[in-house]
């Protein structure tokens, strides 16, 4: 039996918006959602890696070029949107991370990371709300960071408990509509974007083996395991689950 038979049609139905789909945990949740029957529209700041996600994904997928710190941007990607009809799920995953030490943090840093992974998920999630179908799912892609430290993230760090903080004011903003909000904190993942961060790393081996040996599971995790649980949280399967922060993380933060 194949993968795709065994996946239950959750989403069957369903349309979705996944920002920063165009690779990692995006692009992983993307092509769940699709195999469970979802209809989904990706945005990401790249046309190539935009059209390479697009044709790894295969069907039932727009994806819009954007960058969500640029508000014109999102409104592009919710025209598109528009022209289907309603959201259900929206998951809000467009993100950077840069390591810098406190003592060389400068104004740019700070207001690249803020802009994109606070102010665009904000209004990403705004923007929404005049299409999103009432009982439907918001999830917003924290991180374990927004509660433990790691050195050279603390800007990084700051926006993910910045967004830990949104969900449990959305979940209250939002219950006229039975709309739910949760967020979704990985730990480590295997994703390119953290290859390209440990790549430039002096101490990239002993930063790896530093954070291995704090993970219970002995591993990093893998794109899709993040996935399986975005999925849960978008689905009718967690109708009775709303504000909550869902660590996916080998244990790293629980311990």
């Amino acid at each position: 039996m194949s993968e795709t038979q065994l996946i239950p049609k959750r989403l069957d139905g369903k349309t979705a918006v996944i920002t920063g789909g165009s690779s990692g945990i995006g692009l992983a949740t993307a092509q769940r959602f699709v195999k469970e029957g979802a209809y989904v529209f990706i945005s990401g700041r790249r046309q190539s890696e935009l059209e390479l996600a697009l044709n790894q994904i295969g069907k039932n997928v727009t994806g819009v070029q954007g960058d969500v710190s640029i508000l014109e941007d999102i409104d592009r990607l919710y025209n598109m949107v528009k022209q289907r009809g309603q959201i259900d799920v929206l998951f809000a995953n467009a993100g950077v991370w840069e390591f810098l030490p406190l003592e060389e943090i400068t104004e740019a840093h700070f207001d690249k990371i803020f802009s994109i992974n606070v102010k665009g998920l904000l209004f990403t999630v705004q923007k929404a709300l005049s299409l999103f179908r009432d009982g439907g799912s918001i999830i917003l892609n924290a991180s374990i960071g927004g509660s433990k430290g790691v050195e050279g993230l603390s800007v990084y760090h700051a926006t993910k408990a910045a967004i830990r903080s949104f969900a449990r004011s959305w979940t209250v903003d939002l219950k006229h509509r039975k709309i739910r909000v949760n967020a979704i904190s990985p730990g480590p993942i295997d994703t390119p974007g953290l290859k390209h961060a440990l790549q430039n790393k002096q101490d990239a081996e002993k930063l790896k083996t530093s954070l291995l040996n704090t993970i219970p599971l002995g591993r990093f995790g893998n794109p899709d395991e993040v996935a399986k649980a975005v999925s849960f949280l978008a689905s009718d399967d967690s109708n009775y689950v709303t504000g909550i922060e869902l660590c996916v993380d080998g244990g790293m933060a629980q311990i």
